[in-house]
């Protein structure tokens, strides 16, 4: 197993980066790394490692105890961890030896299936809003002919004649410690404590199927990336009369080219041309559910934020919606004509500015808003 990086290293931040410059990090990587967007093999894994050192960073309890102890878990010393339901390869039989073995599980007691998980990617605003979407996984159930029992219709398992149902075989030893019994999984009915003669041919013997399950999954408004929604009973099935497993749906969201978000709040870039930032004016602003009119003050500058309140995300525990965050950038023209540099030079010499013109910046700001507004 590859150790792990350094979170601050993933980030590609300073230790002493401050909350902002984490998130900036963050959401930067992100859109650049996930795996909707970049088809590079490792970008999915790179995308997982951005996560991880941002939920641990992002959170001031988390990110001191990371500064303090790495990725070594304070909680898990010696004992911590504990040696319930392990298996130690072959010592337990030396803890048998002088302890008897204590106490074991029954092994006709009825047993829960397995938990699934199941990776779901969604569009940005299905995220917002919510959807319904039908999913087919593979899943075990418990065999319709036999009713999980593994034997054929009319016949009933036996009680397994080794180990007379206990799923265990009691193995004598004289040492000169005394007589010693060492108990070990039963070597006929591999500690189920019964033995199937007459097999189910639709299972062969095992009480299951394998099959293809089509399942009807509603996503609540509001969820965001790493979210997971439990379905009760929809795992796999269980063994000897016990309960199915959970299927957990891990959320995954596509990138939006116009919008970004952060918790339940929404950000966007807005240009604006030098007039309309230094007179002043009213503009129309895209937002997730329709278009709004924005003052702008004379004399904003490049860089200004606004914010468009409940014009954000459904909160999905709680009441009301986050805000939508408009960061406003000034676009230079291009390409002036003569007329135009001559009054900007005169608007220079009036204002006793130099006449420096930063580079132009491209038209992807302008297009990306175009379709915004179209609801794309």
């Amino acid at each position: 197993m590859a150790e792990k990086r350094d979170y601050y290293e993933v980030l590609g931040v300073d230790r002493n980066a401050s909350a902002e410059e984490i998130k900036k990090a963050y959401r930067s990587l992100a859109r650049k790394l996930h795996p909707d967007v970049n088809k590079a093999p490792d970008a999915e894994e790179r995308f997982k490692e951005v996560k991880e050192a941002y939920d641990v960073l992002s959170d001031e309890q988390k990110r001191a105890q990371y500064d303090r102890y790495g990725h070594i878990d304070p909680n898990q010393g010696i004992g911590g961890g504990g040696f319930s339901g392990a298996d130690f390869g072959g010592f337990g039989d030396i803890f048998d030896m002088f302890f008897g073995g204590g106490s074991r599980r029954d092994p006709n007691a009825p047993q829960r299936g397995s938990d699934l998980q199941y990776t779901m990617t969604i569009e940005f605003k299905e995220a917002v809003f919510g959807v319904e979407k039908d999913i087919t996984i593979p899943r075990t159930e418990t065999c319709d002919t036999c009713r999980g029992s593994g034997a054929r219709p009319g016949t009933k398992p036996e009680t397994c004649s080794v180990c007379r149902g206990t799923g265990q075989q009691e193995i004598v030893q004289n040492t000169p410690f005394g007589r010693i019994v060492n108990r070990r999984l039963c070597s006929q009915c591999g500690g189920t404590g019964r033995v199937v003669r007459d097999k189910c041919a639709t299972c062969r013997g095992t009480g299951k199927v394998k099959r293809q399950r089509t399942i009807h999954v509603r996503i609540p408004a509001g969820v965001d990336e790493g979210a997971q929604i439990r379905l009760s009973g929809e795992g796999e099935a269980g063994s000897r009369g016990g309960p199915p497993g959970d299927l957990y749906i891990v959320i995954r969201v596509k990138p939006h080219e116009f919008f970004e978000r952060e918790g339940d709040d929404i950000y966007c870039e807005v240009p604006l041309t030098f007039a309309q930032a230094a007179l002043g004016d009213e503009i129309e602003v895209p937002t997730l559910t329709e278009k709004v009119k924005l003052r702008i003050p004379a004399g904003t500058q490049t860089g200004t934020y606004f914010r468009l309140k409940g014009k954000g995300v459904p909160r999905l525990r709680g009441m009301g919606q986050g805000d939508q965050h408009v960061k406003v950038t000034v676009v230079t023209p291009t390409n002036l004509t003569e007329e135009q540099k001559e009054l900007l030079r005169q608007f220079a010499g009036l204002s006793q500015e130099s006449a420096y013109v930063p580079g132009g910046q491209s038209e992807t700001l302008f297009e990306r808003m175009k379709r915004a507004f179209r609801g794309e």
